[in-house]
């Protein structure tokens, strides 16, 4: 009797538990369906908006609108070039200064790991005068890659440490091994560590593309040319006290989401190997 009241009650409690779930999820993406809804509905206010989903219809026309109304596609060509230079520019820079730490010794070394951890420490708000003035005086206001030369250096202090403790776990016998074959360090670097390192590169890769990607505060204080308006500051656009395009601006917001979409179904199947690989790694 009493294994059979256990059983009811651990029934209940599973009921329970896929209720709660249930709940939780629908308001997790109750959001995003409301964001979804909005760009396939007429109108344009977020007033006009119904509570069920997709039950005034649905149209294409603010995406068309997008292209051919609006500076949307100069938007998304800034705020690419940008991000894409970033991710790259960023994983080269990390890759180098972290394979240095990881395996060189030399003077000042402690030093020199000590000061960009220490560059983590203070947020980037804090500089956000510095930067304006600095990148003033080199001509670089207001310019795309003058951007990108910012989120370079906030962006590889972090991704140094993060890329050195990682390669501190990969054994040095690797490269001992390829340098008895006549292998350089270069070559090491290159055919060796790094292929190693997959899964830490590709975490680099997505979170330096992330960051210049969706930020708005950065480009709100170094960009003013409408042509050099990033994705951030064109939608944030949309809905002012003086506009109200919330449908325009929910269909920009989903097409942003198409760079990651493709970079996860390129790169899932390595970053799930790699990984896979690592935790075995002796």
């Amino acid at each position: 009797m009493e294994h059979k009241n256990s059983i009811g009650r651990s029934k209940i409690g599973g009921v329970l538990v896929i209720i709660f779930l249930t709940l939780l999820s629908l308001i997790v993406l109750y959001p995003l369906v409301y964001v979804v809804t909005a760009a396939f509905t007429p109108g344009r206010g977020i007033a006009t908006l119904p509570i069920i989903p997709f039950t005034n219809g649905a149209t294409l026309d603010h995406f068309v609108q997008l292209f051919t109304d609006t500076n949307y596609p100069i938007w998304f060509r800034n705020t690419f070039q940008v991000a894409v230079v970033t991710s790259m520019g960023t994983l080269i820079i990390s890759a180098l200064g972290a394979y240095t730490l990881s395996r060189f010794r030399f003077a000042l070394k402690k030093s020199f790991m000590l000061a960009i951890l220490v560059l983590q420490v203070f947020p980037s708000v804090i500089g956000m005068i510095a930067i304006f003035v600095i990148l003033l005086r080199f001509g670089l206001w207001d310019n795309l890659w003058g951007l990108t030369l910012v989120y370079l250096a906030g962006n590889a202090p972090f991704n140094i440490w993060l890329l050195k403790s990682y390669l501190d776990t990969i054994p040095r016998s690797l490269d001992e091994a390829a340098r008895v074959d006549g292998a350089s360090h270069f070559r090491t670097f290159l055919t060796i560590v790094m292929p190693t390192a997959k899964p830490m590169i590709v975490f680099v890769l997505l979170t330096s593309f992330t960051m210049p990607w969706m930020d708005f505060i950065l480009p709100r204080l170094i960009l003013r040319s409408p042509d050099n308006i990033t994705l951030a500051i064109g939608l944030f656009n949309f809905i002012t006290e003086r506009r109200n395009d919330f449908t325009l601006f929910a269909a920009g917001a989903i097409l942003i989401a198409i760079p990651f979409i493709i970079f996860f179904i390129l790169t899932q199947k390595t970053l799930v190997t790699s990984l896979g690989a690592g935790a075995v790694k002796e």
